[in-house]
């Protein structure tokens, strides 16, 4: 049985304390750059939007919040840098990583200066002292160190949020509005930030100014300058220790898998890929070249990378708590993992579940509609097809018998959409049609059943229609099922069909091949028939047996059309 993480390990797995410890950090940049771009209005500005950051961050909830956040998201940052392996690392990562790693460094002198600077010695710095005269007139190198900070933390931040929003719904419709903000705000602040240098370049040659502005008080003595500047330059050098340490511990963890134990990963085509124990799945893959979905780059936020685990020499490792978080969400049936989190110490035999070209092809969904390049989400899926078509055309010319099975196809369509559906596959006499794309489980296995019934009425009123041409009423079968299922587009080249891949849509065709034996228009999952509600007794259910799925409901359309108590 799978875990059940706890609330506390939902909230504390270390993946939501990295996402909510820059978000904070991400708020805090972004204050700052709003604070500078005052500059445009006037110095005055800036100093009373000061004085609301002073009042946000050096309260005790700010700084509740802040150093904890800096400690924590700093820390995770070093942590992921020793874990994670060079392999399957995209340009968008090393820009990250490298932006990160130099923040420290650039903000060392900023925080000693200010923050520091107020706590040892009680300096009191308004805008003025703090960013203008500082950085304009006396240190302009300093000026340079601290706009690249804050432009350096400013894309960190955004490359951490773009990261984590879009394998978001709805993140096609957000994203030109956070590309402006992502833009617009730097912009401003750096103008805001020029504009103020030129003020306080004209008042800094007025005595008076100087006399009011730059006393011990605001600017330091000379012994506590020189006593925060020892303490800047240490932690540069802890800092840059620090770093040297976590690469030489990648470099002994190299050496120990070299000489250590080997596992084999085994794939359907006979491959297999010798591996240190100890490695992922994906990094396995990776490491010998093997192409793999990770759209989300092996942090285990998107399932691309999912694999069934085929067969195991030993026990294997159980799901993290944000593994398991990730396979509950996409309704992971048994023995499925993500190849990114699953570390398996002995021989393994895994099977990918998703084209290896999904990294490159798969998008967030759009405000319109589900994605076109794939997605894992639950649906109802319905699969309906014509009895007999073939002696229907032995019967008859053939411009006929396409009338008739397009008359057939146009209301069985017609009833599917009606009920909320979309008709996806269809095979000359059938098809198949999805139900759930942009709406609840609950909702979707409704309108499904709610199409089946539709299905009953229009056919009986086609067969009305055509009764002067055809010997016999058309007869159908449906098969509904509901479950997770992959959904996007497939096809070749201008040819492309929007449908789903997995076990969900094989059981609905597997479920409609039963109509026949149990003499029924419709067989309906179980699932389904609990996810909307059903009252089965109304139903004069029959039970069977098809694909491993128990207690299917067989529905004689015809005669109960009407009475299928379903709500939307």
């Amino acid at each position: 049985m799978s875990p059940v993480p706890t609330l506390a390990a939902r909230v504390f797995n270390l993946r939501r304390l990295r996402l909510i410890s820059g978000l904070i950090l991400v708020v805090y940049v972004g204050l700052h750059l709003l604070n500078h771009a005052l500059g445009n209005v006037s110095i005055e500005a800036m100093e009373a939007g000061l004085v609301l950051q002073k009042f946000v961050w050096q309260g005790v909830l700010g700084t509740a919040a802040l150093y904890p956040a800096l400690i924590i998201h700093f820390g995770l940052g070093l942590w992921a840098l020793f874990q994670r392996r060079h392999y399957g690392w995209t340009g968008k990562d090393i820009v990250q990583l490298i932006l990160g790693l130099s923040i420290p460094v650039l903000l060392a002198n900023h925080v000693v200066a200010t923050r520091l600077a107020l706590t040892l010695y009680g300096l009191e710095k308004g805008y003025a002292q703090e960013e203008l005269y500082a950085f304009h007139v006396a240190s302009p190198f300093f000026g340079w160190v601290q706009v690249s900070v804050l432009l350096v933390a400013w894309i960190h931040g955004c490359l951490g949020i773009y990261f984590w929003l879009r394998l978001k719904r709805g993140f096609a419709g957000l994203a030109p509005g956070l590309l402006a903000a992502a833009v617009l705000v730097p912009v401003l602040a750096l103008l805001g930030y020029y504009q103020g240098g030129k003020m306080i370049l004209e008042v800094a040659q007025d005595p008076a100014w100087r006399a009011i502005n730059l006393t011990p008080d605001h600017v330091g003595t000379p012994e506590g300058n020189a006593h925060l500047l020892a303490i800047r330059n240490n932690f540069l050098w802890i800092y840059g220790a620090t770093l040297v340490a976590i690469l030489a511990a990648r470099g002994l963890r190299l050496a120990y898998e070299r000489r250590g134990r080997k596992i084999a990963v085994t794939y359907p085509d006979g491959g297999t890929v010798r591996v240190p124990a100890g490695f992922s799945v994906l990094e396995a893959s990776l490491s010998a070249g093997r192409p793999h979905a990770h759209f989300c780059g092996g942090r285990g936020r998107c399932s691309t990378c999912r694999i069934q685990v085929m067969s195991s020499a030993g026990p294997l490792p159980r799901p993290s708590p944000a593994e398991q978080m990730v396979l509950d969400r996409i309704d992971a049936p048994p023995r499925t993992r993500l190849a990114c989190q699953l570390r398996p110490l002995d021989d393994i035999a895994v099977a990918l579940l998703l084209p290896s070209d999904a990294t490159a092809a798969l998008h967030p969904l759009t405000p319109s509609g589900p994605s076109r390049s794939g997605e894992t989400r639950f649906v109802a899926v319905l699969v309906v097809d014509m009895r007999d078509s073939t002696r229907v055309g032995a019967e008859r010319l053939p411009i006929d018998t396409v009338f008739i099975v397009d008359r057939f196809i146009e209301a069985v369509g017609a009833a599917i959409a009606g009920a909320g559906g979309r008709p996806s596959q269809f095979t000359g006499d059938g098809m198949l049609a999805l139900f759930g794309a942009e709406t609840t489980p609950e909702l979707a296995c409704a309108q499904a059943v709610r199409a089946a019934a539709a299905i009953g009425r229009a056919v009986e009123a086609l067969n009305a229609q055509l009764s002067d041409v055809l010997a016999e009423p058309i007869r159908f079968g449906i098969g509904i099922h509901g479950g997770s299922a992959v959904v996007g587009e497939v096809g070749y080249a201008a040819t492309r069909i929007f449908t789903a891949l997995g076990e969900t849509p094989t059981l609905a065709a597997q479920l409609e091949t039963l109509c026949t034996d149990l003499g029924v228009e419709a067989v309906i999952s179980d699932a389904v028939a609990k996810r909307c509600g059903i009252n089965l007794a109304s139903l004069g259910r029959r039970i069977v047996e098809a694909g491993g799925q128990e207690g299917q409901i067989g529905v004689r359309l015809a005669e109960r059309a009407v009475t299928i108590p379903v709500e939307a």
